[in-house]
């Protein structure tokens, strides 16, 4: 079996205007962001003011929530966090 590792962090206070893209490139700076994901509502389609940053590696992502926390970005001061260390295991086991 192997594992594969996701460090993802929340950020709040996000402007209607950021988008998945922008959200991306202004963490991009602290590591190699792997995903980046704006929430919206179902039913408007308009953002919920947060998202999630994957990164490849824990220190980038805590090096990020660091740095960004309480930057402005977008015309908001956001407030990124620690969401989830995700362990996806995959069986590689083969019968020979």
């Amino acid at each position: 079996m192997s594992a594969e590792v996701e460090y993802r962090c929340f950020v709040g206070g996000l402007a209607w205007a950021t988008n998945d893209r922008t959200l991306g490139e202004a963490f991009s700076q602290y590591g190699n962001v792997v995903d980046s994901k704006i929430i919206n509502d179902r039913e408007t389609g308009r953002s919920r003011g947060f998202g999630f940053v994957t990164f490849t590696d824990e220190k980038s992502m805590r090096n990020a929530i660091e740095a960004m926390n309480g930057q402005n970005l977008d015309g908001r001061n956001i407030t990124p966090s620690v969401v989830a260390i995700i362990f996806q295991l995959s069986s590689l086991c083969k019968e020979e």
